[in-house]
């Protein structure tokens, strides 16, 4: 019998797991469960928990939004106004007239010409800089990618890893019905007759179907999200440690932001910052620090930078 639609794309026929079984994923039973009554405290302080995690990640999104926004419009008024200034300037020459070599107003009139270059140029770069800022407000505005200091990113990232596991589950059986020539077969599962034509299309290998490689990533994105929900509920049971200080420099893991800080007494060396970079922090205005997401590998490469260029023995 043919597949059906209805069959192939039921998540609970799908697995959510592979492998051998995890602790903490195991279904228990207890006997003597909690009443809903002093069940229902925990579940209403867990709800208003996570409610006020999504209040300051939207928060923190839309400030991220508006600062790059004002930056734009800044950007933007300073570089109209500097190619304003230049075309006035530059409306006081006469039309074709050439600096009067040996004459006593040629060095007056070549500082006068370059003020007018280097108006053109600051005030083009600064509206180069507003239409780069501009995109990165709407990008950040429409951009879904989940981040893994969203309160629902757990949520997020399973929803993705069935799909994603419906998507394997529908190209194995599509190439099941190729390998049979069996066209009716996917139109029953929904492809389109021009999607089927694709699939009996041979690509630059003489293959037909979905690629051996299409399968194989696919496996790896999901292996790979699966790891990543692993990491997430690690770091949030993760304790938020204590500040460490080491020559006067302070480093803190900032949970609520998700952000592993260093704070310094003043402006770092070059070659600290160098060194920042190279690791990932950012320079926060905001938060008056360097930062990074919060990770283990961030926790290393911020007490290597302190050992290395503040530490005493």
């Amino acid at each position: 019998m043919k597949p059906t639609q209805s069959t192939m794309f039921e998540t609970a026929d799908l697995p959510l797991f592979s492998g051998t079984p995890q602790p903490g994923h195991a279904e228990t039973y207890d006997p003597q469960p909690a009443s809903t009554e002093e069940q229902l405290p925990l579940i209403v302080d867990e709800q208003g928990q996570k409610e006020a995690a999504r209040a300051r990640y939207a928060d923190k999104q839309a400030a991220r939004i508006a600062r790059l926004e004002r930056a734009a419009a800044r950007a933007r008024a300073e570089g109209t106004a500097r190619v304003q200034r230049a075309e006035k300037m530059a409306d006081i020459i006469p039309f074709g007239q050439p600096i009067l070599i040996g004459h006593h107003s040629e060095q007056r009139d070549r500082n006068y010409r370059d003020k007018i270059h280097n108006n053109f140029g600051k005030g083009y770069e600064l509206l180069g800089k507003a239409a780069n800022l501009e995109a990165r407000a709407q990008a950040a505005a429409q951009n879904t990618a989940i981040f893994s200091d969203d309160p629902d990113a757990t949520e997020k990232i399973e929803a993705k890893i069935a799909r994603l596991e419906q998507r394997q589950v529908m190209m194995r059986q599509a190439n099941k019905l190729v390998r049979k020539q069996d066209r009716a077969g996917l139109l029953e599962m929904g492809y389109t007759e021009t999607a089927i034509t694709r699939l009996f299309t041979p690509d630059f290998c003489g293959r037909i179907g979905y690629a051996d490689y299409q399968l194989t990533n696919n496996g790896a994105n999901i292996r790979r999200l699966r790891e990543r929900i692993k990491a997430i509920e690690s770091e949030a049971a993760r304790p938020e440690a204590a500040p460490v200080e080491v020559g006067g420099v302070r480093i803190e893991e900032n949970k609520d932001d998700n952000r592993l800080q260093i704070f310094f007494p003043g402006k770092p060396s070059d070659a600290v910052r160098a060194d920042l970079k190279r690791r990932g922090f950012r320079w926060s205005p905001n938060a008056g620090a360097w930062q990074r997401q919060l990770t283990g590998d961030a926790r290393y490469a911020a007490k290597e930078i302190i050992n290395r260029h503040y530490k005493t023995d």
